[in-house]
């Protein structure tokens, strides 16, 4: 068998279908664990596998997609995850033979992660880590990591993997039809991540047929410069005589796979509702358009959950917020010692709209914990803007700490070139995927020559290459000195820049504003100094991006350097600023916010440590309890909730949001001890017979407390019959149904009818990620929930326009 990273290269490679669909057609019962098919009924599993093999694929995917400790132990199996794993490689190998490939399934967990949820990213990385073992020690080629929603969640699989090996592996997400998964990553934004921990092939599967995964496959090729896998469903699901099917035909999948080729698609295969038929079209009609592949010229990216930032020649200089930094601010020190996070949301969000596009974040400072600092910061910073983050610390433990809590690929700051630094920081970057900005300075000091800080440049280079870390994942900062102590550290340092871009052809960083210390109207010389230096070839710059002298220094350089098309950035800038002979008015004084404008807006900014306070601020005022969560907790959830449909807004969010306003409501519940509560109605929650996924349903229960609905959530796993009983018992004015996995759809279709039949007046709601509002119409759903908060804005109009139920 050759080489997967050398037959990728080669051909485009067929990978296998659904799974699910056809262990129910071979006597899987509804609800059951399919993995513990791999150990009951291994020669089902095989034959499946054998059917794949038959049909023309190349890569057969064991049935293990839910064969990690959390999933299993929902059927009471995680005692035997290693047998289950170990038999399904088994199962695969005996039908691939020695000429295929046999790939670990690996999917989700279903739990969030902190500060969403509560799995740490140590946990996660050992919940992956014991099932990647199994699957290793009993020999697949390689793994696939499928139908991933929390980007952070599969870089911990991802890490898992490359600690243990240094097999291949594929790392897929599902977005929706917007580009977005549930928790908010973007294409872009995934496979930059993904490129930057090493992932041998990225792409998408699920939640969409394959226009729809083209659409998203070309959103990435955009940014990576890896090979693609594509693996669509059938179409999306409906509902005939009962059963759910997939319209799509083998000849539609086939359609698109010239404009697939072209992306550089390396990997072809399908998810939900596609069967061996499917596979033998693909296998079939590729070899039309196989053919040798070359790897598009990778580049210099760094992402956070939603956006990608590119750095190098042909970019505008990145400007590098530097303000979240102890030294000299006396207020953000104490916050640090506090464990409080106001001040880093307030700079973060002040300097990513002054035009900052990466966000340093410095911790220390005396008497705190930086590893924790780190992470709180990382937290906070992601909560309210959008923007990749510069992790700024000599320490590695908080470099780590960091690490493992950013959403994306940061970058490091920084490594020396001394060899001590080399070999704690460097790997440290190598593991967890991010670029690293390199001092020239190393144990000798910083070298006055620009000459000599090139040379250390060099070695920075070299060494991180032994670490499997390319050029182009560095920053070299050349390192500005302040001109009052030199009066040649400024074209010392612009020499350097000089070697560094044009000898070695790196991108470059600096501290410009250090080159002004010591001297009075500091941001005169910064603002001159930042001009030479960008004409020089900076890519990127920390500075202030609040002082108005430094960024129109930058809008106008980056303009006249042709790095500005049509000066399109300046004049967005600029435009309105009137002529000297205006001689506008001047404005008036802004009334400062109210107390109900600050508590909705901590709501809108998930700030559930500083709610607390404002609740207390608004009861000393005088507001009543009911006051302050309907005048100003609620417009602050109901704000997030316009932003999440109008897609500004997304999971995590709406997450911190609701989290901040229950915060507030179990401070106010205690000032409201013996008052009768105001309920909306009485709300039924469960996710249906056969399906372990609750994700989605405990955010829309979430929301409905939030809203003033009593709610009783059932779990997952339901059978109808009980879901019928309470509802009965419980006389609910709602029942919400939530699904995730194709072959439980048709459990919705059952309840529903079952609560109808009976005679029960409920408004029946369903939801989940398979789940369409055609389906939901064809089985006499009242609600149909693309999201949570349209879930809950659908149920409040039809409340209201019945008698308020009573609680």
């Amino acid at each position: 068998m050759s080489d997967f990273r050398s037959e990728l290269r080669r051909r485009i490679l067929v990978q296998d279908g659904a799974k699910g669909t056809m262990l129910q057609s071979r006597g899987l019962a509804p609800g059951a664990c399919p993995e513990e098919m791999n150990i009951r009924q291994p020669e089902i599993v095989t034959g499946i596998h054998r059917e794949y093999a038959l049909a023309g694929a190349d890569i057969i995917v064991t049935n293990t997609f839910g064969g990690n400790r959390v999933k299993l132990a929902n059927y009471h199996l995680e005692s035997k995850l290693y047998d289950i794993n170990a038999f399904g490689v088994e199962a695969a190998r005996r039908a691939a033979g020695p000429e295929r490939f046999v790939a670990g399934s690996v999917g989700p967990t279903g739990r969030f992660m902190e500060p969403e949820g509560d799995a740490s990213f140590d946990e996660m990385l050992d919940i992956f880590s014991e099932q990647l073992r199994a699957l290793h020690a009993a020999g697949v080629d390689l793994v696939t990591f499928e139908t991933f929603l929390d980007i952070r969640e599969l870089r911990a699989a991802v890490i898992a993997w490359h600690d243990l090996c240094s097999l291949p592996c594929m790392a897929l997400m599902t977005f929706d039809a917007k580009g977005r998964t549930v928790l908010g990553s973007t294409p872009q934004a995934a496979a930059v991540t993904l490129e930057g921990l090493g992932a041998d092939v990225v792409g998408a599967n699920c939640g969409l047929g394959v226009e729809g995964i083209r659409e998203m496959l070309g959103k990435m090729r955009e940014v990576t410069s890896l090979p693609l896998i594509s693996q669509p469903n059938a179409g999306l699901p409906q509902l005939r005589d009962g059963k759910t099917f997939f319209p799509g035909t083998p000849r539609e999948m086939i359609a698109a796979h010239e404009q697939l080729a072209a992306l550089g698609v390396r990997v072809m295969g399908g998810c939900c509702g596609t069967t061996p038929d499917f596979i033998r079209a693909i296998s079939e009609d590729i070899p039309r358009w196989s053919a040798p592949w070359e790897a598009p010229q990778p580049r210099t990216l760094l992402s956070s959950r939603e956006n990608v930032v590119a750095i190098g020649p042909d970019c505008p200089c990145a400007i590098i917020g530097e303000r979240i930094n102890p030294t000299g601010r006396k207020r953000y020190a104490q916050e640090l010692r506090e464990g409080k996070t106001a001040y880093i949301r307030a700079e973060a969000a002040a300097q990513q709209e002054a035009g900052a596009v990466l966000l340093d974040l410095n911790c220390g400072t005396p008497g705190v914990d930086e590893a924790l600092a780190m992470e709180r910061a990382v937290y906070a910073a992601s909560a309210v803007t959008k923007t990749p983050l510069v992790l700024d610390s000599s320490s590695p433990q908080a470099l780590e700490r960091g690490l493992k809590a950013v959403a994306g690929r940061a970058l490091i700051n920084s490594v020396s070139g001394e060899e001590k630094s080399l070999e704690v920081i460097l790997p440290l970057a190598k593991r967890y995927g991010a670029a690293v900005i390199g001092l020239c300075l190393d144990s000798k000091g910083i070298p006055p020559e620009g000459a000599a800080r090139a040379e250390i440049a060099r070695r920075i280079v070299s060494r991180a290459q032994d670490y499997g870390i390319a050029p182009h994942n560095l920053l070299i900062d050349c390192l500005t000195m302040a001109v009052a102590t030199g009066a040649h550290n400024a074209l010392h340092t612009l020499e350097a820049l000089r070697l560094v871009k044009n000898g070695l052809g790196l991108n470059t960083v600096l501290g410009v504003s250090n080159i002004s210390f010591g001297l009075p109207g500091r941001p005169i010389i910064s603002s001159v100094f930042l001009t030479m230096a960008l004409e020089a070839g900076l890519s990127a710059a920390i500075i202030n991006p609040k002082e108005s002298r430094m960024m129109e220094a930058f809008r106008a350089s980056m303009a006249l350097l042709a790095k500005d098309p049509q000066a399109q950035n300046y004049v967005t800038a600029f435009q309105d600023i009137p002529s000297p002979a205006a001689n506008p008015a001047p404005a008036p004084n802004a009334e400062p916010p109210s107390i109900r404008e600050r508590l909705a807006r901590a709501v809108i900014e998930g700030d559930k440590d500083g709610v607390p306070a404002l609740v207390e601020e608004a009861l000393k005022e005088g507001l009543a309890p009911l006051a302050i969560g309907n005048e100003g907790l609620l417009p602050g959830l109901e704000e997030i909730g316009r932003r999440f449909g109008k897609g500004t807004a997304f999971l995590p969010q709406m997450m911190r949001a609701a989290e901040t306003m229950q915060t507030a409501f179990a401070r106010l519940r205690q000032e409201m001890k013996g008052l009768p509560a105001a309920c909306r109605g009485k709300v039924l929650m469960a996710t249906v017979e056969g399906d372990i996924h609750d994700i989605g349903k405990n955010i829309v229960c979430a929301l409905l407390e939030n809203h003033g609905f009593e709610v009783i959530d059932l779990g997952k796993n339901v059978p109808a019959s009980r879901i019928l009983e309470t509802a009965l018992a419980e006389k609910v004015d709602a029942v919400g149904l939530s699904a995730l996995m194709t072959t439980t759809l048709a459990k919705m279709n059952e309840t529903i009818r079952l609560l109808r039949e009976k005679g029960v007046p409920v408004v029946a709601m369903v939801g989940g990620a398979v789940v369409t509002k055609d389906y939901a119409d064809q089985i006499g759903a009242d609600i149909y929930g693309a999201d949570a908060v349209e879930t809950v804005e659908k149920l409040k109009r039809i409340m209201e326009n019945r008698e308020t139920a009573q609680c």
